[in-house]
């Protein structure tokens, strides 16, 4: 359980117990919830600057890890789709054995196909003129 439902859990109890008046308990709820939805909303705030200053940030260890993935992902997709059949098929005329790699497509396609889809988020808020 996270921090802001665990503390939402103790003092929905609390509210319980302190206002047995439905009307004063229904309005110590909304301002919990209020406060609840507040707290949501400074967390992501918090992430989105910090997300905001690595991508301003000259260093490429910074800055660089999402174009890392992008081609560590590309290089992985390539080399078993286009070099490993290349290599497989020369291989066979030379008479050697098939070259066979271990591969976890689930894995790879999973953060592949996560990384295509937040581009593509980009490039249709670029298009729409959303974007900077």
């Amino acid at each position: 359980m996270d921090p802001i439902s665990a503390v939402a859990g103790l003092l929905d109890t609390a509210i319980n117990r302190l206002w047995p008046d439905p009307a004063a308990r229904a309005s110590a709820e909304a301002q919990m919830m209020k406060a609840q939805a507040e707290a949501a909303i400074a967390a992501v705030q918090q992430q989105i600057d910090i997300n905001k200053l690595e991508a301003a940030s000259p260093s490429v260890f910074v800055a660089g890890w999402r174009p890392f993935i992008g081609w560590v992902c590309g290089s992985a997709f390539a080399l078993h789709f286009v070099f490993l059949p290349i290599l497989n098929w020369l291989a066979q005329l030379l008479g050697h054995a098939e070259i066979d790699i271990p591969f976890d497509m689930a894995s790879l396609m999973t953060v592949l196909m996560g990384m295509l889809g937040l581009g593509g988020m980009r490039t249709f808020e670029k298009v729409k003129g959303v974007a900077k």
